[in-house]
């Protein structure tokens, strides 16, 4: 099952045609996966403590139906793993009333912050750090 947070939209994260701006989508979609790791029983201090930062190397948003002030929406968040370095994060912003407003769909990875390089197994140092790993899907 996909984690997920709800958001109101604010009038100030609105543009001139009072569709909610598009950099907004990308802080939505942020603040889901900030707000899944905390799920999971990880800070950001746990993370900087071990030395490790999640990092966004692509992103992909497809907007499909406009969002104005005062729309109250979820923005999900699934990480699927593969066997590499990287892993994707599928989102999906949607409206009170069901309808997808957003796919946003990345690939990320963990920073090694003393060498900077990415971790050779991010889901491994994940599971070691969280607290309910299955939060992560693993």
């Amino acid at each position: 099952m996909d984690f997920s947070v709800p958001i109101t939209v604010r009038g100030y994260e609105t543009d001139t045609q009072g569709h909610l701006n598009q950099s907004v989508y990308l802080q939505y979609a942020e603040h889901a996966r900030w707000s899944l790791l905390q799920a999971a029983g990880i800070r950001q201090q746990d993370l900087v403590n071990h030395r490790v930062g999640p990092v966004v190397l692509e992103t992909t948003i497809r907007y499909l139906r406009e969002l104005r002030a005062g729309d109250e929406t979820e923005m999900s968040c699934r990480l699927v793993w593969g066997t590499g370095k990287t892993f994707r994060v599928e989102q999906t912003l949607t409206k009170a009333d069901g309808t997808v407003a957003a796919e946003v769909a990345a690939v990320s990875g963990l920073l090694d912050l003393t060498e900077r390089r990415l971790v050779a197994d991010p889901r491994g140092v994940l599971r070691k750090l969280a607290a309910d790993p299955a939060a992560f899907g693993i």
